[in-house]
């Protein structure tokens, strides 16, 4: 799958709406109970970029960044204001955020994660795309250093040791992230006299495996 390790202008997705969806199967059963299944283990996000364009301007930069990714063929970054961090919004990344393993002396490579809970339920999402110098990394509480305790691999999110961490140790991160996106459409419909007036252009962009 073609992917452009660059992240859509922020400053026009920070006005942008949209957020995870799921997909439920329902079936009614004939004495009027339901069962329901879903095929998806992970939701998918979906955002409208044209709620982030403000000027002229934005929509010249966001037709040069739709031509430069021709369409819906090519991915790129996308920076989700309000699910951002490994942390709440308002609070500052820690290399203890989240736990995504625990030492083995075997393995050595963790894909880095983010768990959201709810009472007793939680869901772990993997985190494919870490922004470039956020990532935080602790063995135990103690933290590591990039470079020399551990490598990063900030296309796919996987964290790499030197060394296996110890039996039992929890190995945690706290990092910035992107989700991996592409445009919804091969079409973008502007007109200046409409958008002068307030009518904002339609933009879909939909959430990418990868």
């Amino acid at each position: 799958m073609a992917f452009h390790e660059i992240r859509f202008p922020a400053s026009l997705s920070l006005g942008s709406v949209g957020g995870p969806e799921r997909r439920t199967d329902i079936v009614t059963l004939a004495n009027g109970f339901e069962e329901r299944n879903t095929p998806w283990a992970h939701a998918r996000r979906r955002y409208d970029a044209g709620m982030g364009l403000r000027s002229l301007d934005d929509i010249a930069t966001l037709i040069a960044f739709f031509e430069a990714r021709q369409g819906q063929l090519i991915g790129f970054r996308w920076k989700d204001w309000s699910d951002f961090k490994s942390c709440a919004p308002s609070a500052e990344t820690d290399a203890e955020d989240q736990l995504i393993g625990t030492g083995d002396e075997i393995a050595d490579v963790f894909q880095l994660t983010k768990t959201y809970r709810s009472g007793d339920t939680s869901y772990l999402r993997p985190v494919a795309k870490p922004v470039v110098g956020s990532v935080r990394v602790a063995i135990g509480g103690v933290v590591q250093t990039d470079g020399v305790d551990y490598t990063i691999d900030h296309t796919t999110g996987l964290l790499t040791f030197g060394h296996p961490p110890d039996l039992g140790a929890d190995i945690t991160a706290g990092f910035d992230f992107d989700v991996p996106v592409r445009f919804d459409t091969d079409a973008i419909k502007t007109s200046v006299s409409h958008f002068q007036a307030g009518e904002i252009p339609d933009v879909p962009v939909v959430e990418v495996r990868v």
